[in-house]
């Protein structure tokens, strides 16, 4: 238990990786979570794990979206619901890019317009958007939307503050760099081939080092905003510079 003011968080893409991972640990501090996400049985065994609330819903679901947080009073809202995919803006699909908009920006713009009303009129809240360090930096292979997206949630938490300022009202960017999740399984189509070539050789972080970052943010004294956090592995740094010969032609 502790002495945060917070009594209700709702953590977004909840049902795997760093969001089941941040209901647990908002779970362990005493506050009523409602978990959000498409996969009812597994929202469902995190229930009976954690004590959280489930629900079963897309945050590409408007009207769902809308429905949920009629009657909910939310303290903590976390957005960590995301995709991404592989390739470039040159071998991209228009449905990809819909994908990724929708779910990695437009719902967290949605949910944040949802929420901000009930936190103003309180004076208290909190939000918490899971970025990435793709928002931040370019380098080669990455997703040219997912990156777009990223960086989209990071002028978004920028200009919250702006909006906000004034009020007890707190606004955490948590921004990570490689975790041990299923979605690098997902964008190659084999979680074990996933983890042979990204993780096996590598000391990468784990769901539950970035719901730490969220509770030491969410549990901090209420003068005190974390505003940004980066999280990096030990082993893995940031930025570089790539320079192509003349007589050379980028495949």
């Amino acid at each position: 238990m502790s002495n945060t003011p917070y009594r209700t968080a709702l953590v977004t893409g909840a049902s795997s990786g760093i969001g089941a991972a941040i209901v647990r640990r908002l779970s362990e501090s005493g506050i009523e979570v409602h978990a959000l996400a498409r996969d009812a049985k597994r929202l469902e065994a995190l229930a009976s794990e954690t004590g959280c609330i489930p629900h079963a819903v897309s945050v590409s679901d408007q009207a769902g979206l809308e429905a949920l947080l009629a009657g909910l009073e939310v303290d903590v809202l976390v957005n960590n619901a995301g995709q991404s995919r592989t390739g470039n803006i040159t071998n991209t699909t228009p449905e990809d890019i819909d994908a990724l908009v929708d779910v990695n920006l437009r719902a967290v713009l949605q949910l944040t317009r949802l929420v901000v009303p009930g936190m103003i009129a309180r004076d208290r809240g909190h939000i918490v958007n899971i970025s990435s360090i793709a928002g931040h930096y370019a380098f080669a292979g990455g997703n040219t939307v997912y990156h777009t997206t990223k960086a989209g949630v990071h002028s978004l938490s920028q200009q919250l503050r702006c909006d906000l300022f004034g009020r007890q009202i707190r606004v955490t960017e948590v921004s990570p760099a490689r975790v041990e999740t299923e979605v690098f399984g997902r964008l190659i189509g084999d979680m074990a081939e996933a983890k042979k070539r990204f993780f096996d050789e590598y000391d990468s972080l784990l769901p539950e080092d970035i719901a730490n970052s969220v509770a030491f943010a969410v549990l901090a004294p209420q003068r005190m905003n974390v505003s940004f956090m980066e999280v990096l592995p030990t082993m893995q740094v940031v930025g570089g510079l790539n320079f192509a010969k003349k007589t050379s032609t980028p495949a």
